[in-house]
């Protein structure tokens, strides 16, 4: 009856939807829920933390081949479209608030025609999500997506079935790999469990120096047993299970460790099995009731232990906090009809709650701000304070359309007092981005332009990654260049060395660079424009993305509609992006190619190409300035040239490393711009080669030498030879005739001349300067001067 195509595997990516020619295809969420694995037995000796790592890493190397690509429909579903399907199909269903509830046909005594009416809505097991459409039964387990619940509607209707099995959709194949990674995993996680030890089993006065170790004296044994926490003394870790399934067996863990650095300050460190992409654990699921309606999210696990002890209410944590609120999870929440979100107490679990409130739906939804009075609820209960008063005065998450200044004050105050989290996620690579900048800002629209191959899809890329290690989620849309060569060149800047050297590292670098938070478009050259926002719509709602690369403008738009003004589309396509921005919350950074300008002319905002509405609509404009050189390779500058969330503006040094391919790299001592002054000159330098510098003395007009170093004499007796290379001679140093190919003497070009055995260029800022200042001297004082190696010396206006 049903035919399965294999699942195409690949990394992280958006992929777009493939169907093959004769076969009927599933999505890849259906092979999550396979049979029940069967018991293992744990091992009574405690298992130690080297064995751990061995094991996680043997299981990611597999894991590597075994994972698939996600399916992205060609047109996207609407809400409309479903309910449409479903009233053609004579299905009821019931609008909730982020799912649409309807009547499971994976049920033996529930039928899709009108059966299930007279259960009630209660009866109605069936989640469809209403952006997405896919599907999960909460009896069953049985999940997939929106095609797959037609094909399953289209079976019954013509073999006439009132039901379907559950395992006919859980029956896909595994590979023989797939199926030992999922029983290893089972085995560590049963493993750990039966390691671990209750904190009641615990002596007493070892019991409360892990709660202080973590933070919670105030948190009862009592407590912890009710939520099945426990403690695991090989690593010093607390334990948090996963129940669930059909027979809510343990399907994974959670393991918080606290170290201590140096200084004594305590860090902690959670690790997930399986890993975070398959953890959907919301920890305090099985506490709660089925007619409970209320309930408070967290973002920590000891927050939820906190909130249910001294307020008594139902109490879950989202498995991966603040970054992410997996859509696999909301139709567990559809029985609320109020939700609290008390994310933290910092600025970032603010933003977090109010974004995670669009997806639970803004009217059952209410947040807690952060502040003094009110932080995160561990800290609460810890200090005393009544966290069912933080609670009632949490506020809703729908506004008017019209506010008063009283509504915002504590808005206001918040961004004040937590100024440093306000103004974003800091670069590790760039500090002096950082200085500028001051951070990377959900919301913003970056412009980004420089000189054609002067490494803007480079640069952006190390920028992105950066952002990426430390848990922003990314999403690359590369027009220009493959995916496959992107993910080449950001592995190699991730791992800060030419791999192609040492393939024997590769799959570690691989599969830490696996873990990382980054997705892929798979679109390449021209693109339509309402294509690329709703793939961009799609991947923000299912992976919380708050950063998109677009690179670049150009080569989505195309060349094809010759007829149709291209700077209109531009346009059209700055302001949509700036309105996703600013819905979504979401940074996009857009590059743009600049205007053919000069060479010797530094690019500026009117650079850009297009009217002056990029730069307009844009929070920031980057651009990547390139001073090409003759005999030395080209100097590249970043500068920042607006900057709306403070004004600052500002430019800075790069320095281009080929082997890493990053320009993070610090600058050498021996390539650093050094200014030299003519009173005091470098005395090894001058030494150096004191035979050579007579003998150019005699080749070159000696009479007119020996003028300048009389009249040098005066100033500085004791340092002739010094003087006579910071003060070069005009008249002295005319160009040979075997340089007729130089450029001429004319105002602002560069003029070759040999003296002491060294070449300079001179930049003559002025016509008739040398005139004025006589035959012997510099042509313009007011310039400094500056040494390059091999003993190149330039001539800039300071």
């Amino acid at each position: 009856m049903w035919r399965f195509s294999s699942l195409t595997r690949g990394t992280s990516c958006l992929l777009p939807f493939r169907k093959a020619p004769a076969l009927r295809h599933f999505s890849v969420f259906l092979v999550r829920h396979g049979p029940v694995w069967p018991p293992v037995r744990a091992s009574p000796a405690c298992l130690h933390l080297p064995r751990i790592t061995v094991l996680l890493s043997f299981c990611r190397s597999f894991k590597k081949n075994a994972k698939s690509t996600l399916d992205f429909p060609v047109t996207p579903i609407t809400v409309t479209d479903i309910k449409q399907y479903l009233r053609s199909k004579e299905i009821p269903f019931h609008d909730g608030f982020s799912c649409l509830h309807a009547p499971s046909f994976f049920l033996e005594h529930t039928g899709a025609q009108g059966g299930s009416e007279a259960a009630g809505r209660d009866g109605f097991t069936l989640f469809i999500d209403k952006t997405t459409g896919q599907f999960l039964c909460k009896e069953t387990l049985v999940e997939g997506s929106w095609e797959d619940l037609q094909d399953c509607v289209e079976v019954m209707q013509k073999e006439g079935c009132s039901y379907l099995s559950p395992d006919v959709l859980l029956g896909y194949p595994e590979s023989p790999e797939e199926q030992e990674v999922k029983e290893m995993e089972l085995r560590e996680v049963q493993r750990i469990w039966s390691a671990s030890v209750s904190f009641s089993d615990l002596p007493d006065e070892e019991a409360q120096l892990v709660k202080t170790m973590f933070r919670m004296d105030s948190i009862s044994n009592a407590t912890l047993k009710r939520f099945g926490v426990r403690f695991f003394k090989p690593t010093k870790s607390l334990v948090f299970p996963w129940f669930g399934g059909r027979d809510s067996g343990l399907r994974g863990l959670k393991l918080l460790t606290a170290s201590c650095d140096k200084d004594g300050a305590v860090s902690y460190a959670d690790a997930t099995l399986p890993r975070p992409s398959a953890y959907h654990n919301l920890f305090g699921l099985p506490l709660v009731g089925r007619k409970d309606s209320e309930v408070v999210l967290t973002g920590r696990e000891t927050d939820a232990l906190a909130v249910s002890q001294a307020t008594g209410l139902p109490c879950l944590t989202l498995p991966r906090g603040v970054s992410s609120l997996p859509p696999v999870l909301l139709p567990y929440l559809e029985q609320f009809k109020r939700v609290t979100l008390w994310l933290g107490g910092d600025i970032n679990s603010w933003e977090a709650s109010k974004i995670f409130s669009r997806k639970l739906g803004l009217k059952r939804c209410s947040l807690v701000r952060p502040g003094e009075q009110q932080p995160c609820p561990s800290e609460a209960l810890e200090s005393g304070r009544s966290l069912s008063r933080i609670l009632k005065a949490s506020i809703s998450a729908a506004h008017k359309s019209i506010v008063s200044f009283r509504q915002l004050r504590d808005d206001v105050y918040g961004e004040l007092a937590n100024r440093e989290q306000v103004a974003g996620v800091k670069w590790g690579r760039f500090p002096e981005l950082n200085k500028i900048l001051k951070g990377h800002r959900k919301g913003e629209l970056t412009v980004f332009t420089g000189p054609t191959g002067s490494g803007k899809t480079t640069f952006i890329s190390e920028c992105a990654l950066d952002l990426c290690v430390q848990g922003v989620n990314t999403l690359w849309g590369s027009f220009e260049i493959n995916n496959v060569r992107l993910a080449k060149i950001m592995l190699t800047q991730f791992s800060m060395q030419r791999l192609e050297d040492d393939l024997e590292q590769y799959d570690a670098w691989a599969d830490k660079f696996e873990d990382l938070p980054l997705y892929f478009m798979t679109f390449h050259g021209q693109q339509n424009l309402k294509t690329v926002l709703d793939t961009m719509h799609h991947a923000a709602y299912l992976y919380d993305i708050s950063h998109v690369v677009i690179d670049n403008l150009q080569f989505m738009m195309g060349q094809e509609n010759q007829s149709v003004d291209k700077f209109a589309i531009q346009d059209h396509m700055i302001g949509a992006f700036r309105k996703f921005a600013t819905h979504s919350s979401c940074h996009v950074t857009l590059i743009i190619h600049p205007r053919k300008e000069e060479d010797d002319k530094d690019l500026q905002t009117a650079s850009i190409f297009g009217t002056a509405k990029a730069s307009q609509e844009a929070d920031n404009v980057l651009i990547l300035q390139e001073k090409k050189l003759v005999t030395v390779p080209g100097r590249r500058s970043l500068q920042v040239a607006k900057n709306r969330f403070d004004g600052d503006v500002g430019v800075f040094p790069l320095e281009f490393n080929k082997s890493s391919l990053t320009f993070s790299a610090p600058l050498k001592a021996k390539n650093k711009l050094r200014k030299v002054k003519g009173d005091k000159p470098d005395a090894p330098e001058s030494e150096e080669k004191p035979a050579k510098v007579e003998k150019a003395e005699k080749v070159e007009k000696p009479a007119k030498v020996e003028k300048v170093e009389k009249a040098e004499k005066v100033e500085k007796p004791a340092k002739v030879e010094k003087v006579e290379k910071a003060e070069k001679p005009a008249r002295a140093t005319k160009t040979p005739k075997a340089e007729k190919g130089m450029p001429s003497r004319r105002q602002g070009s560069l003029r070759p001349c040999v003296l002491q055995s060294h070449v300079h260029w001179e930049l003559h800022c002025s016509v008739g300067a040398s005139r004025s200042r006589g035959a012997n001297t510099c042509p313009c004082r007011q310039m400094a001067i500056f040494r390059f190696k091999p003993r190149l010396i330039f001539h800039s206006t300071v």
